[in-house]
């Protein structure tokens, strides 16, 4: 059985927050060898960015931040100031033996460093260059920097989230994690991936990428766009609730509340019958979805009356026997202890050099022919030695010259 699904992919990682960096870890955790190259002193951003940081075998906090540990991991860390001549002479050196380079600099930085894909595929025709920015190599908005919130905002994220005007808490509201910094680092990896399969299948060269996280937001919306491109109506926020579907949201429960998802009429007659309320499903006001559009509130407030009389995980097993969508809305302990979640292994405890291990969560894809390994992301230069002096050859004397100059 293969052990890894990408074993002869070298991959140089010049990135750092968030889209780059995971869609770096996603071609490591696939069996890619990545060297995460890192500011000497400081590295990455997010390994100083707050948050919990990683405990070492005395208790004493470690310069290893959560946020950098959830993004990092199957790396190799080698550090190296490419802003000098001299950085910027091994990163060419490590593009001559690998096959893609990733990096999230703003507009002009790295030509400025000769460092650009027209500079570097000279020095290897078959690289797969992939630049992430905010808005993109081109158009007004190019040269500027972006964050995940601003494109939540701009992307029109924000206005279809929230709850609705006029209810408590109404207002656009951002997403509770970064998701369009997410969904671009998995773009990216997806799109570099073909870009690797083009090159060894088709045209035998590398090719240019361009990831900009204002395009793919405005893709995740794709449905909501087409929504509005064709209807002319501007899509609203509904909080918790489905503007096409009841029961589709938050209802209260004993001690809580529940996600209930009835996506027909043979699951409401269902759902109507676990309640004890059977007739329900017959009353012309809600025997159709439409009609329980029409009656939201009001078949709302019953619904809620009924399922107070017992608790979340009563009638998550009462629905789930029938067909009927019904979940918990755990916190994220509780997510994490679900028997389902336990069973598929998504925690897990890795060794790391300075806390002795470090949990981490796992890659959530599972394949037949090759096994995804977790490893500890790398502490600041781990790799130094393996890389500059096993890779590209540097002697002991190199080392220690770079070194007192601050290029490593």
């Amino acid at each position: 059985m293969a052990k890894t699904l990408l074993p002869n992919i070298r991959v140089v990682d010049i990135t750092r927050i968030l889209a780059g960096p995971l869609a770096c870890q996603t071609l490591a955790d696939y069996g890619a060898e990545v060297i995460k190259i890192e500011r000497p002193g400081s590295g990455d951003d997010t390994r100083t960015m707050g948050g919990p940081y990683l405990k070492d075998r005395d208790g004493k906090e470690t310069s290893e931040s959560v946020t950098y540990l959830a993004f990092n991991r199957n790396k190799k860390s080698v550090t190296l100031d490419i802003s000098k001549p001299e950085g910027q002479d091994i990163v060419r050196k490590l593009v001559a033996q690998s096959d893609v380079l990733v990096e999230n600099y703003k507009l002009g930085v790295l030509a400025r460093y000769g460092l650009a894909y027209e500079d570097l595929r000279k020095v290897n025709p078959r690289l797969v260059y992939c630049s992430i920015t905010g808005f993109g190599q081109d158009g007004p908005y190019s040269h500027r920097a972006g964050y995940d919130p601003i494109f939540q905002a701009m992307g029109g994220l924000m206005s279809v989230t929230g709850e609705r005007d006029g209810r408590p808490g109404g207002g656009p509201m951002r997403v509770g994690l970064p998701i369009v910094d997410l969904m671009t680092g998995m773009h990216a990896a997806s799109a570099i991936l073909a870009a690797l399969h083009h090159r060894d299948r088709v045209s035998g060269t590398g090719q240019y990428i361009d990831a900009a996280l204002l395009d793919v937001e405005i893709a995740m919306l794709s449905h909501l766009h087409l929504n509005y491109l064709v209807s002319g109506k501007i899509p609203q926020r509904w909080g918790n609730d489905n503007p096409t579907l009841v029961p589709y949201q938050v209802l209260s429960c004993k001690g809580g509340r529940i996600m209930v998802s009835v996506g027909n009429e043979s699951q409401f007659a269902n759902f109507c019958k676990v309640l004890g309320k059977p007739e329900l499903a017959e009353d012309e006001r809600f025997s159709k979805n439409v009609k329980r559009l029409e009656n939201r509130d009001l078949l709302v407030s019953i619904l809620e009356e009924l399922l107070g009389r017992e608790d979340g995980a009563y009638w998550s097993n009462a629905m789930e026997n029938v067909g009927v969508g019904c979940g918990p809305i755990n916190d994220l302990a509780q997510a994490l202890a679900d028997p389902q979640v336990r069973h598929r292994r998504m925690q897990m405890e890795v060794p790391h050099p300075l806390s002795g291990t470090t949990p981490l969560i796992a890659n959530p894809m599972r394949f037949s022919d090759a096994t995804i390994d977790h490893q500890a992301p790398p502490t600041l230069g781990q790799h130094n030695r393996e890389i500059l002096q096993g890779l590209l050859g540097l002697s002991d004397l190199d080392m220690a010259d770079l070194a007192a100059r601050g290029i490593i």
